[in-house]
């Protein structure tokens, strides 16, 4: 599969990447040879392979769920430029 340089920019834009044209041109081979090795792992016959999470066979123990807050929460603040009510307090993130 081909990448092309239209969806690079949009791809770049969407990540607010700000690529030269060099780096698009690097990004554009390097995400081609990417979706060509995903489309041959989709060929790859695994009708007889049962799906697993883990090669080990193993089972870790759990631990009881304990509700509580951590005990951090004033140390962390500390650390806020600037905070309010028990949050951090930061510039507008989202268009």
């Amino acid at each position: 599969m081909h990448m092309d340089k239209k969806t690079v920019q949009k791809v770049a834009n969407l990540a607010r990447l700000n690529l030269s044209e060099k780096q698009e041109n690097e990004l554009e081979q390097q995400l081609s040879k990417i979706l060509g090795f995903v489309e041959q792992l989709s060929e790859v016959d695994t009708d007889n392979v049962e799906p697993l999470a883990s090669v080990v066979d193993i089972e870790l123990p759990l631990r009881k769920d304990e509700i509580n807050d951590g005990g951090y929460a004033d140390k962390i603040l500390k650390n806020a430029p600037e905070q309010a009510e028990g949050y951090f307090v930061i510039g507008k993130v989202v268009e």
